[in-house]
């Protein structure tokens, strides 16, 4: 696998959304313009309405992955399926998601991070709407595959588009609403999941994308990718426009042209040049906090939530999966605050930390309610012990280990490799989520005390990898971060 670079500070490729030439009007051109669009110009487009633009791809994302918990005895009793069967369905839009991951890369380098969110859009909305429609496992399947493509597109390119438009002091923070509007996604499957039945659901699923789709006509192109293309006049009119009409930007230009140039010499990249360390050191570094999200078992966790909690003896168990799905937006949401101050790796090392302590407390829990009679009253208090183990590791996966891999991932991966590395890395995160959704309802079913003492040592392994290979990244910019590794 290969990609071409840019060849001599030349490149034929345009964006495929190439919109919004309205910023880069001059003053004399601007005096027609009308007033509504003068004062888009004068005040213009601020970093965050494209953050929030591009949000709601993470929200379709996190949409994706909450509803098969409030839908999973509705689907079943309505088409007739098994457990395994079910499972199968839960785990396809990881498979989907997979190839999404193979492809993102090279989709976000050939036509912009733009054109990949309006392409990853597509099949989002014909999933949806072949889920809701569906008669029998056949539909159902095909859809989910679909949605799973899209997602994996942009579980790649809203990270990297966040990471590449940032400056150095909101990218933490900014790059954070990443995980934020997963959460977010999540918490509106469980809460509609509620009130609506199951075809309903899907059909609701599918309007972030329909939202998506006209607001990127809105927002400018990642300048880094318009200047890697070679196309100077988009890239710093972009820039220009993130960062302000008023502002001084020729520090910031030269930096990034250096780095281009730096990297536009080569032509291709292959697998054989990730052996060289300012290559293979970033990638293992985005590769490992990826997977480690993942070996977590959270999304097990989320996924089967509703199940989890009637076997620690919670009647009311979906109301008790909206209360978690509210957490982890308020959780998200402090770490989106903390992040640009604390820094990425003191919250990963914390959030981990907290992740091992809660991991073990239920599977402790666990584990004595196979032991215990449930006449005892010490049945109920362990019920209640589970609970807030379970609500603990929300809290402490969404405070650093949710969000940060991702931040981390789109801020230390080279320009010269990020498309290719970056689907490496992102696949990585998918077939680990595939494998851990798969199994998560039959490891259940076998154990819940082991299940759960298998995800506790994946999260003290994590304490490690961060303490001893991640490093730093707060406050300093993309350039410098990837210089550090040469």
């Amino acid at each position: 696998m290969s990609f071409r670079e840019e060849e001599d500070g030349r490149d034929l490729r345009k964006p495929f959304l190439h919109t919004g030439s309205w910023y880069r009007m001059g003053s004399r051109q601007s005096s027609i313009m009308g007033s509504s669009a003068q004062i888009i110009r004068d005040n213009s487009v601020s970093v965050l309405l494209c953050v929030l633009i591009v949000a709601l791809g993470p929200i379709q994302f996190g949409f994706t992955c909450g509803y098969s918990s409030p839908t999973q005895s509705e689907i079943i009793n309505d088409l007739g399926l098994s457990l395994s069967e079910f499972s199968i369905f839960g785990s396809l839009s990881n498979v989907g998601a997979m190839v999404g991951a193979i492809a993102s890369g090279q989709i976000a380098e050939y036509i912009g991070r733009k054109g990949s969110l309006m392409i990853a859009s597509i099949p989002n909305i014909i999933g949806w709407l072949a889920i809701s429609f569906a008669q029998d496992s056949s539909f159902l399947y095909m859809g989910r595959l679909l949605e799973g493509f899209g997602v994996g597109v942009i579980s790649y390119t809203v990270p990297v588009y966040i990471a590449e438009i940032s400056p150095q002091n909101m990218r933490g923070g900014l790059g954070s609403v990443n995980q934020l509007s997963v959460t977010l996604g999540i918490l509106l499957a469980y809460v509609l999941g509620l009130f609506v039945n199951w075809r309903v659901l899907a059909v609701l699923g599918i309007l972030p994308c329909t939202i998506l789709i006209p607001g990127l006509f809105f927002i400018p192109e990642s300048p880094r990718w318009l200047a890697k293309m070679g196309m100077t006049e988009d890239f710093e009119a972009s820039l220009q426009v993130l960062r302000g009409f008023d502002t001084d930007i020729s520090v910031e230009v030269t930096e990034i042209k250096r780095s281009v140039a730096s990297t536009g010499k080569r032509t291709t990249i292959q697998f054989s040049d990730l052996k060289r360390k300012r290559y293979w050191f970033p990638l293992m570094v985005g590769i490992g906090l990826l997977m480690l999200q993942q070996l977590s078992g959270i999304n097990g966790v989320l996924f089967y939530s509703s199940n989890i909690f009637e076997a620690a003896g919670i009647s009311s168990s979906d109301i008790a999966t909206v209360g978690l799905g509210v957490i982890q937006v308020i959780a998200t949401g402090v770490t989106t605050w903390l992040v640009d101050k604390a820094g990425r790796r003191l919250l990963l090392i914390v959030s981990s930390s907290g992740m091992t302590l809660s991991l073990l407390l239920v599977s402790v829990a666990f584990y004595l309610k196979d032991v215990i009679s449930e006449d005892s009253r010490f049945y109920s208090i362990l019920g209640i012990l589970s609970l807030v183990g379970l609500v603990a590791l929300v809290i402490t996966f969404s405070l650093g280990v949710g969000a940060i891999p991702w931040v981390i991932m789109s801020e230390i991966l080279p320009v010269s490799i990020k498309g290719l590395a970056g689907s490496i890395a992102t696949l990585a995160n998918w077939l680990t989520s595939w494998a851990v959704t798969m199994t998560a309802n039959l490891l259940l079913s076998w154990s819940k005390g082991g299940t759960f003492a298998i995800y506790t040592l994946m999260t003290a392994f994590t304490i490690v990898f961060v303490t001893l290979w991640v490093p730093e990244t707060k406050g300093r910019t993309l350039e410098e971060i990837q210089r550090s590794f040469r």
